[in-house]
């Protein structure tokens, strides 16, 4: 096992530190999000599951059968919200996607495993209930950012049919990490996170999706051109564990660093939003 300097891991992971400006972005983000929400067609915070924190949010499109892009929210599992990323919807529902924003549990109230099983309950009932919003099931895509980024990775691992005999055993089309982190080990030994996460070795390991065999569901990797180092070889190992068949693009965005990444997903002008919107046939 791989010792780090704790010093060296705060200063890595900790965006909020690296990035001052970070309160006005996410000012913006919650007031943008609650325009999207007054201006544009949604249904807002659907039982997904029998937990109070699981809800979802649905931006449907003027299109019948769209293809649905399920969208995984950030904040290292324990913080931040569905609502304050909306904003991301209104774009892609413009262009003829259904959008799709599940809530999770945040730790320390729970672990990583839960929210991981939340995540598969989200998006098996996004296949089950999707065409009754317009959407089509056979035409899934997930994406997220950094705790939504792993997320998105841990679900192209998903055996789907261990979540549901009805569910085909590939549900998802493709995904998405923005920002991501695929090996945990680094992220328990991190301090400013230990106390909420409390990750241990063997779950570090079991969450970690460069320790799982490559997935049939192909996985998009962009990271920041600049965020911290680790970061950026978080994003280059994925594709180096699971080869270019299962990781066909893992790209650095120039001029980016961990917030502003995700402004590029809501912008059409982007090459991110331009390869999602690929990714789903539009």
């Amino acid at each position: 096992m791989t010792r780090y300097d704790a010093a060296w891991l705060d200063q890595q992971f900790n965006n909020r530190a690296r990035v001052p400006e970070h309160p006005a972005i996410l000012e913006g983000w919650a007031r943008d999000s609650e325009l999207a929400r007054e201006r544009h067609s949604r249904r807002l915070d659907l039982a997904y599951g029998a937990a109070a924190g699981e809800r979802l949010d649905i931006f449907p499109t003027h299109r019948r059968d769209a293809p649905v892009l399920v969208f995984i929210h950030g904040g290292w599992w324990r913080a931040l919200d569905k609502r304050d990323h909306s904003f991301i919807a209104p774009s892609f529902a413009a262009e003829g996607a259904m959008v799709v924003m599940p809530n999770y549990a945040l730790c320390p109230a729970v672990t990583i495993d839960t929210i991981a099983l939340q995540m598969t309950r989200a998006l098996a009932w996004v296949h089950r209930h999707a065409a009754l919003y317009g959407g089509d099931p056979r035409r899934i895509v997930v994406a997220g950012h950094s705790a939504g980024g792993h997320l998105a990775a841990m679900l192209a691992c998903c055996d789907w049919k261990r979540v549901g005999a009805d569910l085909p055993a590939r549900l998802l089309t493709a995904a998405v990490s923005i920002s991501g982190v695929f090996d945990m080990e680094m992220i328990r030994q991190t301090p400013f996170l230990h106390g909420d996460l409390r990750l241990t070795p063997a779950s570090a390991r079991r969450l970690s999706p460069l320790h799982y065999p490559a997935p049939r569901t192909p996985l998009s990797a962009f990271v920041g051109g600049l965020e911290s180092d680790a970061f950026l070889q978080q994003n280059d190992a994925i594709r180096l564990a699971w080869g270019a068949r299962a990781v066909p693009v893992c790209e650095r965005i120039d001029g980016a660093h961990h917030f502003s990444v995700l402004q590029r997903l809501a912008d059409p002008r982007s090459r991110l939003h331009a390869h999602i919107r690929a990714l789903l046939g539009l």
